[in-house]
Protein backbone atom coordinates (compact mmCIF):
# COMPACT_ATOMS: atom_id res chain seq x y z
CA UNK A 1 0.00 0.00 0.00
CA UNK A 2 1.25 3.46 -0.90
CA UNK A 3 1.24 6.18 1.76
CA UNK A 4 0.72 9.66 0.33
CA UNK A 5 2.63 12.36 2.19
CA UNK A 6 2.57 16.13 1.74
CA UNK A 7 5.59 17.90 3.23
CA UNK A 8 4.98 21.59 3.94
CA UNK A 9 7.68 24.07 4.81
CA UNK A 10 10.30 26.58 3.72
CA UNK A 11 13.74 26.25 2.07
CA UNK A 12 14.64 23.24 4.22
CA UNK A 13 11.72 21.41 2.63
CA UNK A 14 12.40 22.91 -0.81
CA UNK A 15 15.75 21.10 -0.72
CA UNK A 16 17.92 23.42 -2.83
CA UNK A 17 20.17 24.74 -0.05
CA UNK A 18 19.62 21.76 2.26
CA UNK A 19 20.12 18.06 1.79
CA UNK A 20 16.75 16.81 0.54
CA UNK A 21 15.06 15.02 3.42
CA UNK A 22 12.20 13.93 1.15
CA UNK A 23 14.70 12.00 -0.92
CA UNK A 24 16.18 10.43 2.22
CA UNK A 25 12.70 9.47 3.41
CA UNK A 26 11.74 7.89 0.10
CA UNK A 27 14.95 5.84 -0.01
CA UNK A 28 14.15 4.32 3.39
CA UNK A 29 10.99 2.69 2.11
CA UNK A 30 10.35 0.02 -0.53
CA UNK A 31 9.75 1.30 -4.09
CA UNK A 32 6.21 2.63 -4.31
CA UNK A 33 5.78 2.64 -0.55
CA UNK A 34 5.59 6.43 -0.35
CA UNK A 35 4.25 9.08 -2.70
CA UNK A 36 5.72 12.39 -1.63
CA UNK A 37 4.47 15.86 -2.54
CA UNK A 38 6.74 18.81 -1.82
CA UNK A 39 5.29 22.13 -0.66
CA UNK A 40 8.46 23.99 0.34
CA UNK A 41 9.13 27.62 -0.63
CA UNK A 42 12.40 29.40 0.06
CA UNK A 43 12.17 32.13 2.69
CA UNK A 44 8.60 31.41 3.74
CA UNK A 45 7.22 32.46 7.10
CA UNK A 46 4.27 30.76 8.76
CA UNK A 47 2.03 33.49 7.33
CA UNK A 48 3.05 32.56 3.78
CA UNK A 49 2.10 28.96 4.42
CA UNK A 50 -1.43 30.02 5.39
CA UNK A 51 -1.77 31.49 1.89
CA UNK A 52 -0.85 28.39 -0.11
CA UNK A 53 -2.83 25.51 1.34
CA UNK A 54 -5.30 25.25 -1.55
CA UNK A 55 -3.12 22.78 -3.45
CA UNK A 56 -2.75 20.60 -0.35
CA UNK A 57 -6.46 20.35 0.45
CA UNK A 58 -7.39 19.93 -3.21
CA UNK A 59 -5.75 16.50 -3.26
CA UNK A 60 -5.61 15.44 0.40
CA UNK A 61 -2.79 13.02 1.28
CA UNK A 62 -2.70 10.43 4.06
CA UNK A 63 -0.09 12.30 6.09
CA UNK A 64 0.84 15.99 6.22
CA UNK A 65 4.08 17.14 7.83
CA UNK A 66 4.66 20.79 8.67
CA UNK A 67 8.16 22.17 9.20
CA UNK A 68 7.80 25.95 9.36
CA UNK A 69 9.05 28.71 11.64
CA UNK A 70 12.79 28.89 11.06
CA UNK A 71 12.46 32.25 9.30
CA UNK A 72 10.06 33.51 11.97
CA UNK A 73 12.65 32.59 14.60
CA UNK A 74 15.47 34.20 12.60
CA UNK A 75 13.45 37.41 12.37
CA UNK A 76 13.66 37.73 16.16
CA UNK A 77 17.46 37.91 16.03
CA UNK A 78 19.59 41.02 15.83
CA UNK A 79 20.97 41.47 12.35
CA UNK A 80 18.12 39.82 10.48
CA UNK A 81 16.96 42.03 7.55
CA UNK A 82 13.34 42.25 8.67
CA UNK A 83 12.25 45.07 6.38
CA UNK A 84 13.71 43.38 3.32
CA UNK A 85 12.06 40.08 4.25
CA UNK A 86 8.68 41.74 4.82
CA UNK A 87 8.82 43.31 1.37
CA UNK A 88 10.09 40.18 -0.40
CA UNK A 89 7.57 37.85 1.25
CA UNK A 90 4.72 40.41 1.25
CA UNK A 91 4.11 40.17 4.98
CA UNK A 92 1.24 42.39 6.19
CA UNK A 93 2.85 42.93 9.58
CA UNK A 94 6.19 42.63 11.31
CA UNK A 95 7.05 39.03 12.29
CA UNK A 96 6.49 38.25 15.96
CA UNK A 97 6.15 35.22 18.20
CA UNK A 98 2.42 35.77 18.75
CA UNK A 99 1.73 36.15 15.05
CA UNK A 100 3.73 33.03 14.26
CA UNK A 101 1.69 30.99 16.72
CA UNK A 102 -1.58 32.36 15.33
CA UNK A 103 -0.56 31.56 11.75
CA UNK A 104 0.54 28.05 12.64
CA UNK A 105 -2.77 27.42 14.41
CA UNK A 106 -4.57 28.68 11.30
CA UNK A 107 -2.64 26.21 9.14
CA UNK A 108 -3.52 23.32 11.42
CA UNK A 109 -7.17 24.31 11.66
CA UNK A 110 -7.63 24.38 7.91
CA UNK A 111 -5.81 21.10 7.37
CA UNK A 112 -7.86 19.45 10.11
CA UNK A 113 -11.22 20.69 8.83
CA UNK A 114 -10.61 20.21 5.10
CA UNK A 115 -8.66 16.93 5.04
CA UNK A 116 -8.71 13.59 6.83
CA UNK A 117 -4.92 13.43 6.88
CA UNK A 118 -2.78 12.63 9.88
CA UNK A 119 -1.07 15.96 10.65
CA UNK A 120 2.38 16.21 12.27
CA UNK A 121 4.14 19.41 13.37
CA UNK A 122 7.92 19.28 13.59
CA UNK A 123 9.83 21.45 16.00
CA UNK A 124 12.58 23.50 14.37
CA UNK A 125 16.10 22.49 13.47
CA UNK A 126 18.61 24.08 15.81
CA UNK A 127 19.83 27.44 14.56
CA UNK A 128 23.60 27.69 14.83
CA UNK A 129 25.99 25.45 16.68
CA UNK A 130 26.03 27.01 20.13
CA UNK A 131 23.17 25.63 22.27
CA UNK A 132 23.42 28.62 24.62
CA UNK A 133 23.64 31.15 21.80
CA UNK A 134 20.87 33.55 20.85
CA UNK A 135 20.12 31.75 17.58
CA UNK A 136 19.72 28.32 19.17
CA UNK A 137 17.64 29.81 21.96
CA UNK A 138 15.34 31.46 19.40
CA UNK A 139 14.80 28.13 17.63
CA UNK A 140 14.07 26.56 21.01
CA UNK A 141 11.55 29.25 21.92
CA UNK A 142 9.69 28.85 18.65
CA UNK A 143 9.83 25.07 18.97
CA UNK A 144 8.07 25.37 22.32
CA UNK A 145 5.34 27.39 20.62
CA UNK A 146 4.99 24.66 18.02
CA UNK A 147 4.58 22.14 20.84
CA UNK A 148 1.88 24.35 22.38
CA UNK A 149 -0.04 24.52 19.10
CA UNK A 150 0.24 20.76 18.71
CA UNK A 151 -1.07 20.20 22.24
CA UNK A 152 -3.92 22.68 21.84
CA UNK A 153 -5.04 21.24 18.51
CA UNK A 154 -4.34 17.61 19.47
CA UNK A 155 -1.90 17.32 16.61
CA UNK A 156 1.14 15.04 16.45
CA UNK A 157 4.32 16.74 17.64
CA UNK A 158 7.66 15.55 16.26
CA UNK A 159 10.64 16.59 18.45
CA UNK A 160 13.23 17.48 15.82
CA UNK A 161 14.76 20.31 17.85
CA UNK A 162 15.15 18.10 20.87
CA UNK A 163 16.91 15.37 18.86
CA UNK A 164 19.33 17.84 17.31
CA UNK A 165 20.03 19.54 20.63
CA UNK A 166 20.91 16.17 22.12
CA UNK A 167 23.31 15.38 19.28
CA UNK A 168 25.02 18.75 19.60
CA UNK A 169 25.41 18.17 23.31
CA UNK A 170 26.90 14.72 22.82
CA UNK A 171 29.17 15.60 19.90
CA UNK A 172 30.36 18.90 21.40
CA UNK A 173 31.35 20.49 18.07
CA UNK A 174 33.40 23.71 17.82
CA UNK A 175 31.36 26.66 19.18
CA UNK A 176 31.32 28.52 15.86
CA UNK A 177 29.36 31.78 16.27
CA UNK A 178 26.08 32.08 14.37
CA UNK A 179 26.16 34.25 11.28
CA UNK A 180 23.08 35.28 9.34
CA UNK A 181 23.60 34.10 5.74
CA UNK A 182 23.46 36.77 3.08
CA UNK A 183 21.73 36.27 -0.31
CA UNK A 184 25.18 36.28 -1.89
CA UNK A 185 26.30 33.48 0.42
CA UNK A 186 23.29 31.37 -0.56
CA UNK A 187 24.01 31.93 -4.24
CA UNK A 188 27.62 30.96 -3.52
CA UNK A 189 26.51 27.62 -2.08
CA UNK A 190 24.46 26.88 -5.20
CA UNK A 191 27.38 27.88 -7.41
CA UNK A 192 29.82 25.63 -5.56
CA UNK A 193 27.40 22.74 -5.99
CA UNK A 194 26.80 23.39 -9.68
CA UNK A 195 30.23 24.52 -10.88
CA UNK A 196 32.69 22.93 -8.48
CA UNK A 197 30.53 19.86 -7.83
CA UNK A 198 31.00 20.22 -4.11
CA UNK A 199 28.41 18.45 -2.01
CA UNK A 200 26.59 20.20 0.78
CA UNK A 201 28.33 17.86 3.21
CA UNK A 202 31.73 18.96 1.89
CA UNK A 203 30.75 22.61 2.34
CA UNK A 204 29.50 21.83 5.83
CA UNK A 205 32.65 19.95 6.80
CA UNK A 206 34.96 22.70 5.58
CA UNK A 207 33.08 25.18 7.73
CA UNK A 208 33.29 22.97 10.81
CA UNK A 209 29.51 22.61 11.10
CA UNK A 210 27.94 19.41 12.45
CA UNK A 211 24.32 19.56 11.26
CA UNK A 212 24.10 22.46 8.82
CA UNK A 213 25.84 24.04 5.86
CA UNK A 214 25.40 27.63 7.04
CA UNK A 215 23.90 27.46 10.57
CA UNK A 216 20.40 27.09 9.03
CA UNK A 217 20.20 24.69 6.09
CA UNK A 218 20.73 21.01 6.74
CA UNK A 219 23.57 18.72 5.74
CA UNK A 220 23.00 14.95 5.52
CA UNK A 221 23.33 14.54 9.28
CA UNK A 222 20.79 17.26 10.02
CA UNK A 223 18.39 16.07 7.30
CA UNK A 224 18.57 12.53 8.70
CA UNK A 225 17.16 13.84 11.97
CA UNK A 226 14.18 15.22 10.05
CA UNK A 227 13.69 11.88 8.32
CA UNK A 228 13.97 10.03 11.63
CA UNK A 229 11.19 11.96 13.34
CA UNK A 230 8.86 11.86 10.33
CA UNK A 231 9.35 8.11 10.04
CA UNK A 232 7.91 7.66 13.54
CA UNK A 233 4.44 8.74 12.37
CA UNK A 234 4.38 6.63 9.19
CA UNK A 235 3.06 3.09 8.79
CA UNK A 236 5.62 0.41 9.51
CA UNK A 237 7.73 -0.48 6.50
CA UNK A 238 6.99 -3.77 4.81
CA UNK A 239 9.37 -5.66 2.53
Amino acid sequence: MTTRIACLGDSITRGQLSVDYLNLLERRHPPGGLRLARFGVNGDFAYNLTRRLDAVVADPPDVITVLIGTNDARASLAGFPVERAMKRKQLPERPSADWFQQCLATVVERLRTQTDAKIALLSLPVLGQQPDGAAAQASQTYSRMIAEVAATTRTIYLPLHEHQTQELSQADPPPIPYQEPTPAASVGVLARRAVLRRSLDTISRRRGLLLTTDHIHQNSRGATHITDVIDTCLPARST
